[in-house]
């Protein structure tokens, strides 16, 4: 039988409540995300670009070290944007601040909407702990 462990960080508790679903799954060492978005804790969407794409990352982070994973780990990640064209450059640029470059596979793709009004983007992924003994 696989072990399978549901991730859910403290600041999320009420994703779980309200809409039913679990940020993250692990099974042995891979965590499997569900999308993230640029929201508050209290699940209010961030008007700003910039600052939505900021916490995107941020609730992808907190999901990722929930599971004892990080950024590096992430083998597999697909987004999902609102206005591509408009707002690809700024996503780029946050990306680039947070998240290490060309660690992984990203797909990004093109949408008319996301699950609620003025969301721009959703972050999808997929990462392996390491193994902490590797050289």
């Amino acid at each position: 039988m696989t072990d399978r462990e549901l991730i859910v960080p403290p600041t999320m508790q009420c994703i779980v409540k309200r809409a039913g679903y679990i940020p993250a799954v692990k099974i042995g060492a891979s965590v499997f995300c569900a999308g993230q978005v640029g929201r508050t804790v209290d699940l209010e969407v961030i008007a700003d670009p910039e600052a939505q794409f900021l916490a995107c990352w941020e609730n992808l982070r907190a999901v990722l070290e929930e599971a004892g994973c990080s950024f590096e780990d992430v083998v597999d990640m697909t987004t999902y944007h609102v206005q591509m064209n408009r707002h690809m450059p700024i996503f780029r640029e946050v990306k680039n601040r947070v998240f290490p470059r060309g660690t992984c596979a990203w797909t990004s793709i093109g949408v008319s909407e996301l699950a609620h009004p003025g969301l721009l983007v959703e972050i999808k992924c997929v990462a392996v702990k390491r193994d902490s003994t590797a050289t």
